[in-house]
């Protein structure tokens, strides 16, 4: 039995290498103080998210379309590519293509609408469409804003304090706040007309 080895004789090279491994291994326990620590740092972001969707829908309408302004020119170029309604955006091309149609100061009150929650035709054909295609729609009318083709912001457009503390808090979250903010604005705006 000379090439073999003993189980008294490999006791100590196993036991060694175990020792090994227990080093390599990270200690993956969990406290309640850092699940509660978790918990309550999901619950602070989901907060600032349902604060910062409150504070928007009590601002006035102009200030409502001014935060969406700013907000969809300073992120807008992220917000499509995180918008899968976006690839559907043809959805939303004939409501596009009436408000081109439209004066500057019917664009102006269509949108006004819109975030008033107006019972029109407009807002009804915009509450039909899913919360990401609202999220694409209204990137894509502040790039037709952007050209001309849709009533610019005015140049000097003062928000009031409450408007720039919504943006200031929009600017601070995270980029999946920033989009679940926007989503539920835009969303909340219109007339469902399948709704009770």
């Amino acid at each position: 039995m000379e090439g073999k080895a003993t189980y008294k004789q490999s006791l100590p090279i196993i036991n060694s290498s175990l020792r090994n491994l227990q080093v390599m291994v990270p200690d993956m326990s969990f406290s309640t103080d850092s699940i509660r620590n978790s918990f309550n740092y999901n619950n602070q972001l989901i907060d600032a998210v349902n604060s910062t969707v409150k504070v928007f829908k009590n601002l006035s309408v102009d200030d409502q379309l001014a935060v969406l302004w700013f907000a969809y020119t300073e992120m807008g170029n992220s917000i499509t590519p995180a918008a899968p309604g976006a690839a559907r955006l043809q959805l939303a091309e004939g409501l596009l293509n009436q408000i081109k149609q439209m004066s500057h100061s019917e664009q102006l009150q269509m949108m006004r609408d819109l975030a008033a929650k107006k019972n029109n035709q407009i807002s009804r054909s915009y509450g039909i469409l899913s919360a990401n295609t609202k999220l694409a729609f209204w990137y894509e009318l502040s790039e037709l804003m952007v050209k001309g083709l849709v009533i610019p912001m005015p140049f000097n457009y003062q928000l009031s304090r409450d408007g720039a503390q919504v943006l200031e808090s929009i600017k601070q979250l995270d980029f999946g706040q920033q989009i679940t903010i926007l989503r539920k604005v835009v969303t909340d705006m219109g007339v469902d007309p399948l709704a009770d």
